[in-house]
């Protein structure tokens, strides 16, 4: 495998709920940060759970880290008010890259209700993010069919009209197989999105969780891959199998052009890091201590 120039990079991480989750993130940050990344983000709970501790996540990597870090920020269950007081927050704090989502609705319902006083969608609220003229703002993008888009073409008049409403790039959610980003991004260009597409990797560090994420997402789910972990997992190599999985999509969107990659890392380094060294991104620089 031979790569002209190593990808950029960035990765994804969620807020800790407790002590050990905090020591989890801290040192996923240590594994991860020598790779100099673009950025590192931190996500929202669904129904804005993590809202707190996204913010204070967010803060503490910002200034602890050195790293340029972009907070999530939902529509979810909070009034305009509120959240472009956290948006002002984060601006406050030196965080100016965002991750503007609609957000996933409360546990317990179906679908998304806008709040009587909030966003109505994701539009809005990358809207009035930027008429502040203060951020970065990221988006979603799906590669496959939304669980609530009619189809494919629902999905890229959607993040047209994110990108429209001010939006600087998109990060798609995860797949499995490169072609679904590759043809996803043909489209996106055929519809005049010009704004960068960057793909989301997640590396597979447990296949029935993954599988079980992909299931909710709709993400297709290739027979191949149901097969080879199953052998894989009764012969002790999944992890190996992981690495291999995960490199080799990698390796194929950069030799089809590709030059920037997501991971999510789900606050587990190793593999992403492995990954990230097999496509010769290297250890270039340490994490600084604060005193």
């Amino acid at each position: 495998m031979t790569h002209r120039t190593p990808p950029a990079v960035s990765f994804e991480f969620f807020p800790p709920k407790d002590l050990a989750g905090s020591f989890r993130l801290w040192d996923t940050v240590q594994s991860l940060a020598p790779l100099e990344p673009d950025f590192v983000s931190v996500t929202y709970g669904a129904g804005g759970t993590t809202r707190d501790l996204t913010r204070d996540a967010v803060a503490t990597l910002h200034t602890a880290s050195g790293l340029n870090v972009a907070a999530h920020l939902t529509c979810v269950d909070a009034t305009r008010a509120e959240t472009l007081k956290i948006a002002a927050d984060f601006a406050a704090a030196g965080v100016s890259d965002i991750v503007a989502l609609r957000g996933d609705p409360p546990k317990g319902t179906e679908k998304f209700t806008p709040h009587p006083d909030g966003f109505d969608n994701v539009c809005d609220l990358i809207s009035a993010l930027a008429d502040t003229g203060t951020f970065n703002i990221r988006v979603g993008a799906y590669p496959e069919k939304h669980p609530e888009a009619a189809d494919m073409a629902a999905n890229i008049d959607w993040l047209k009209r994110k990108i429209d409403a001010g939006a600087n790039s998109a990060i798609t959610q995860f797949f499995f197989e490169a072609d679904t980003f590759l043809r996803f991004r043909d489209a996106c260009a055929d519809a005049g999105i010009t704004a960068p597409i960057t793909p989301g990797i997640l590396p597979i560090e447990n296949w029935a969780g993954a599988r079980a994420f992909a299931r909710r997402c709709g993400t297709t789910i290739p027979a191949w891959l149901d097969s080879a972990f199953e052998k894989a997992t009764r012969d002790n190599r999944a992890d190996l199998l992981a690495t291999a999985v995960c490199t080799e999509l990698c390796d194929k969107l950069l030799e089809n052009g590709v030059d920037t990659l997501h991971f999510y890392t789900l606050n587990r380094p190793e593999l992403t890091r492995d990954v990230c060294h097999a496509l010769g991104i290297t250890p270039r620089v340490q994490l600084r201590h604060v005193a």
